[in-house]
């Protein structure tokens, strides 16, 4: 499968702006949960993120920061990661209903897209720009996980077992890795992604010393921004698996971390701690962002 990234990324790649080492404050303290989670960012930059105000909602926040209620889950759901799959459509893991929800931008519509009752507790998603979706899946009491593949037809396979606790996962930019981290222990994996969703070649990219780890995303050159929940840091590997950067964040339990601005170079991360986003800089721009870019793009042809 060709990736619909390739032009986008042709324009962005090699632009190196100055990339700040502290994040600063986004949203207002306290607004959101303790299992502030997400985020995720639409066409027109506007961030969704989990758990505002009451768990089993989603606030939409704008570029300024300013939050609001933008949609309340079915009941017995509970959101975590949420991914754009094309412009007006974005999936959500829904960690008490074993399900991945299916939200309509524009209605506000939503749907169960997938249900998998032997789901542990759906938790991050990624998503390639055919509509593959990658669910982890762990189980903290056992410290094991695994990671579901769903076709974009809703059909649920399991891609991945015999794991710790899977956590952050993400697609590489060209579409032929898969990255999962392990939070309990400090692992970081990749696969060889095969087209039809089917993953192989386990191979360790990266092991922490200490901390732990949550949500993740890849910029446009592949490397990886690992939100380090514990440690009060986001972390950049490249995609050697080396650590390339250390971004320190002002709350300590950092949820998860995508990319928006107008060039897809700030990353917006979520504060369990502080119940709020922080936002930071970022030295290329994002590859869920060129990837949400080539939608719009499309959509207008």
């Amino acid at each position: 499968m060709k990736s619909i990234l390739f032009p986008v990324l042709f324009l962005l790649a090699g632009t190196f702006a100055f990339a700040q080492t502290k994040s600063k404050n986004f949203s207002n303290e306290g607004e959101f949960t303790s299992n502030c989670e997400g985020p995720a960012v639409d066409s027109d930059g506007n961030v969704y993120a989990v758990n505002f105000a009451r768990d089993g909602t989603i606030a939409q926040i704008s570029r300024k920061g300013s939050a609001g209620f933008f949609v309340t889950l079915p009941k017995g759901s509970t959101g975590n990661g949420i991914r754009f799959v094309d412009k007006n459509t974005f999936y959500v893991a829904d960690f008490t209903g074993h399900n991945v929800l299916k939200v309509d931008l524009i209605t506000r519509d939503v749907s169960v897209f997938a249900h998998e009752p032997k789901m542990s507790q759906p938790n991050d998603l990624a998503v390639t720009s055919g509509g593959h979706v990658f669910c982890s899946d762990p189980n903290w009491k056992e410290g094991t996980g695994q990671i579901w593949h769903v076709s974009p037809q809703g059909k649920v396979i399991l891609a991945a077992g015999e794991m710790g606790t899977a956590n952050g996962i993400e697609v590489s930019p060209d579409e032929k890795k898969l990255y999962v981290n392990e939070s309990v222990q400090r692992k970081v994996w990749s696969f060889d992604l095969a087209a039809d969703g089917t993953l192989s070649n386990k191979t360790l990219l990266h092991e922490f010393a200490d901390g732990g780890m949550d949500g993740m995303r890849c910029d446009i050159q592949g490397n990886l921004y690992i939100a380090r929940h514990g440690k009060g840091e986001v972390a950049v590997l490249s995609p050697e698996g080396k650590v390339i950067q250390t971004i320190h964040t002002i709350g300590k339990k950092v949820s998860n971390i995508c990319f928006g601005g107008k060039n897809g170079k700030t990353c917006y991360i979520t504060l369990q701690d502080r119940g709020c986003l922080e936002s930071f800089s970022a030295k290329t721009a994002g590859r869920e962002w060129a990837m949400m870019k080539a939608f719009a793009a499309n959509n207008n042809n």
